[in-house]
């Protein structure tokens, strides 16, 4: 494959940013890969979202994804977001804009990837799997399946407090000011709520996570409502910590199960 790490200007952010992208690449005489290309057709992909402490590399940096996309002819997409929970932030960037409107435009511009709904998938950890949920949540239109690994589900129960020592709700709140997200496009419980009133087509879930993780118990409050509602999710619990080589298991586990056409 393809390895790429792409610097642009963003337009939504008014910043210079990167993203890493793998494409398939068609090969016959490497050794220890098997690199597949679909002929005479764009690229389906799937936007790979970062956690709270990472950025763009992380995915290849931790994980040996190009080597499980290589033989499925997917192109990877990894964009930075810095901690913006993939939210416009009360005080700071305009990360949903840019990762809902601008990311996939501008990455379609550089690279040969489709954009049919049915070649287009969405998942991450930790803050990307909340990101990937609330993108497919939120516009379902755009995603046959989004996949969440060990993802923060329950964020409106977080604490948002501009004066607490605690890094992450010092974020939370440069993020929504204060807001209380119940009931907003924030809420991944109230967006999967209105998921199953929908008509149309709705993305596939994969939601995972370790049960010694700190986030299982907001996981497993997710998995018994949606066993309450008419959506399509796979939901695996299995011994586990917040930590990469859970990742790097589950994102292979993913990948078997992404309906590519």
């Amino acid at each position: 494959m393809a390895k790429i790490t792409c610097d642009f200007f963003s337009e939504a952010l008014t910043l210079n940013t990167s993203m890493t992208v793998f494409l398939p690449e068609q090969t016959h005489t490497q050794f220890g890969m098997q690199n597949h290309k679909r002929a005479n057709t764009l690229h389906p992909t799937l936007y790979l979202l970062h956690g709270f402490s990472d950025d763009h590399s992380i995915w290849s940096r931790r994980t040996s994804i190009e080597r499980y996309v290589a033989e499925l002819g997917l192109a990877v997409v990894m964009p930075d977001v810095d901690h913006s929970f993939y939210t416009d932030m009360v005080y700071g960037k305009k990360y949903w804009t840019f990762l809902t409107e601008e990311l996939p435009q501008v990455a379609r511009s550089f690279f040969p990837l489709s954009d049919r709904r049915e070649d287009n998938f969405v998942a991450g950890l930790s803050m990307g799997g909340y990101g990937a949920f609330k993108w497919a949540l939120n516009k379902p239109e755009q995603f046959a399946a989004a996949a969440s690994l060990s993802g923060v589900l329950d964020l409106a129960k977080h604490p948002q407090n501009s004066a607490n020592n605690d890094p992450m709700a010092q974020t939370l709140y440069n993020v929504f000011g204060g807001e209380d997200i119940h009931g907003t496009m924030h809420d991944i419980f109230h967006l999967v709520r209105e998921l199953n009133q929908m008509t149309g087509p709705k993305p596939e879930l994969y939601q995972a996570c370790g049960t010694e993780d700190f986030l299982f118990e907001e996981n497993l409050a997710f998995k018994e409502l949606t066993d309450q509602l008419s959506v399509n999710i796979k939901t695996v619990f299995d011994p586990g910590t917040h930590e990469w080589g859970y990742w790097d298991y589950h994102i292979q586990e993913v990948l078997k199960w992404l309906p590519l056409k």
